[in-house]
């Protein structure tokens, strides 16, 4: 069972932990497999040919509340896997990071979470690879209901929370608690009452997801997952292929031996009476080079509307307190307490 180790290399995404296990037991699950919403055509060969590739990761809030419509994918993780260094690099963007949506009709800057609403996985990989200067070879997008269904599935999971965590109609408090799958989605999901934010709720569904991990690890429920792949058929999206999620474990275990997991954080601006997050040029820098290097890319100079955009916003970043930032007309979009 220790193999089975390498799901912690994707334990950002509830549904990358699922298509890690549904590649071990491929051989007699395939039916189960073709119950998710793949890509019947490749579109990067790089799995294929055993080649570091990367992977964007959506978290998106439809399935909660009763929310039919497409959501914002307010989880958002990119790993690279290079199995010939052993090597994983994931790094978790703040959903609120101010970013161009790359491949809208118009030029325009909005939170990053919203290219998955506009323009579903393709807009989000667009945009994050133009955001972090790296290219990205696919995604897996879950909704949050997902997630719900899976603590369920593995008979809950013991947390510890910080602080009490009260959403929805639901409270976990502070302390050491067994949540079954409502109260681990409200403990993943609240955001606002988190001093630290995003970057809290961040570190919280990492929790959840790593106790998921050690449940899913057992064999009493990993027999199990060809039924759980089932129950999350049309809780999943992904334009890796069934050949390919076949291929993710007996090709690219090795690069569990060494996992580098990291948030990119920004700097609070108001931008039309809503928060973002301004990620420093120096940043964005940093998490593409790594990002690069792990996939046997040479660093590159990042050149795109953010990064020119703080060359404009140089007193927003020596003030600590400054919270206006121009973006010279490219923010058209107004946020309200309504808008996912």
């Amino acid at each position: 069972m220790k193999k089975l180790k390498i799901i912690s290399i994707i334990i950002g995404s509830l549904l990358a932990i699922v298509l890690v296990f549904a590649g071990i037991f491929v051989y007699r699950t395939q039916d189960s497999l073709n119950s998710l919403n793949t890509n019947k055509n490749s579109v990067s060969q790089k799995i294929n040919q055993g080649k570091p590739f990367s992977i964007l990761l959506l978290g998106a809030d439809t399935g909660t509340d009763g929310r039919v419509d497409r959501g914002n994918s307010d989880t958002m993780m990119l790993l690279t896997l290079n199995p010939q260094k052993q090597t994983t690099v994931a790094y978790s963007i703040p959903r609120d990071a101010l970013a161009e949506m790359v491949g809208d009709k118009t030029k325009n800057v909005q939170k990053v979470n919203a290219a998955y609403n506009i323009g579903l996985s393709k807009m989000a990989k667009s945009t994050v690879g133009s955001l972090l200067g790296v290219p990205v070879n696919y995604h897996v997008a879950i909704n949050m209901q997902a997630l719900e269904k899976t603590v369920d599935f593995v008979g809950g999971v013991t947390v510890k929370s910080p602080m009490n965590v009260s959403f929805d109609g639901v409270t976990v408090p502070k302390g050491t608690h067994h949540l079954n799958g409502k109260e681990a989605l409200t403990y993943a999901r609240m955001r606002y009452q988190d001093p630290r934010g995003d970057y809290g709720r961040q570190v919280r569904q990492q929790q959840v997801l790593r106790a998921v991990v050690k449940k899913l690890e057992q064999p009493q429920y990993a027999v199990k997952i060809p039924d759980l792949i089932k129950k999350l058929g049309n809780d999943v999206n992904t334009d890796l292929t069934t050949s390919e999620i076949d291929q993710l474990v007996l090709k690219y275990h090795s690069s569990a031996k060494a996992m580098d997991f990291n948030q990119i954080q920004g700097k609070t601006a108001w931008i039309n009476q809503s928060s973002y997050q301004i990620l420093p040029t120096s940043t964005m820098q940093s998490a593409s080079d790594k990002l690069r290097d792990n996939l046997g890319l040479p660093a590159q100079t990042l050149d795109n509307t953010e990064t020119r955009l703080n060359a404009k916003n140089k007193a927003f970043f020596k003030d600590p307190d400054d919270i206006n930032y121009d973006t010279f007309g490219l923010d058209t979009m107004h946020y309200t307490n309504n808008t996912y």
